[in-house]
């Protein structure tokens, strides 16, 4: 099994859920084996209020383990990257809290997402919303181009960890934020687990060590890394798979 194997199996899982929600609005359920990431108790982490506002077909899409924005602190004015944006949930809330000044780039390298999040952002009326198809290993952005970046669910999916930390820390402006909620384990993964394709679609597959995930950030630059553990014993139940929000920072320039 290699990378594109991974990243193929990756696309079609996702483009699959993303037509089962654009023609039925079907929910997202646990993704620990089965057929994509996301916790159907996830989205009891947002503001009741501020996913209330949305339309039920947006909120249901959500196939995240977490809530990226917690922590993240979005302040008018800036402008966020959200990598692995999906149907478009975390970047319609963080649109809000950017308001009209601010603006929020969805990153995905699934078309029918894409198609997804643009009919979502078509029907709430942002016009500080686009959504970009790419990759997080390559992101399409040119250096210190964003203020916080965000992702929900995500990073476990990718095969090369490293470079989607290295592309995430030069995208990011001096003294950027980086929030993201992500399935990270207690332990090594079985091996059976780490080549199982399906596993890898489910969030578990490719998910990392937490010190492995820590260290893999540090080498990449970031400092002031702070872990919140979201999800208990999260979808797989003994505590081996979890939800952590991880949150840290591009170091500022020295002044001049």
């Amino acid at each position: 099994m290699d990378d594109r194997q991974i990243k193929e199996a990756v696309r079609e899982t996702y483009g699959e859920l993303a037509r089962r929600f654009q023609d039925a609005g079907a929910t997202a359920g646990c993704g620990c084996g089965s057929s994509g990431c996301g916790d159907s108790q996830a989205i009891g982490l947002y503001g009741l209020e501020e996913v209330a506002a949305l339309p039920d077909t947006i909120a249901s899409a959500s196939l995240g383990c977490g809530n990226p924005l917690a922590l993240a602190s979005l302040k008018e004015g800036e402008t966020v990257l959200d990598l692995g944006s999906g149907g478009g949930l975390d970047c319609f809330l963080a649109a809000r809290r950017v308001g009209p000044t601010g603006r929020v780039i969805g990153l995905d390298m699934t078309p029918d997402m894409l198609a997804l999040a643009r009919g979502n952002a078509a029907h709430l009326g942002l016009s500080n919303v686009e959504f970009r198809q790419g990759e997080m290993e390559a992101i399409p952005l040119a250096d210190a181009t964003v203020d916080v970046i965000i992702s929900n669910c995500v990073i476990n999916l990718s095969p090369d960890k490293d470079a989607v930390f290295r592309e995430a820390f030069r995208a990011l402006r001096s003294g950027g934020r980086f929030s993201v909620s992500d399935i990270v384990t207690s332990r090594p993964l079985p091996e059976i687990v780490r080549q199982n394709l399906r596993a890898w679609s489910g969030c578990v597959g490719g998910a990392l060590e937490l010190t492995a995930y820590v260290e893999k950030m540090r080498a990449a630059g970031f400092e002031r890394i702070e872990i919140d553990r979201q999800g208990g014993d999260g979808c797989c139940g003994d505590g081996l798979a979890f939800s952590a929000r991880i949150t840290a920072f591009k170091p500022s320039a020295p002044a001049e």
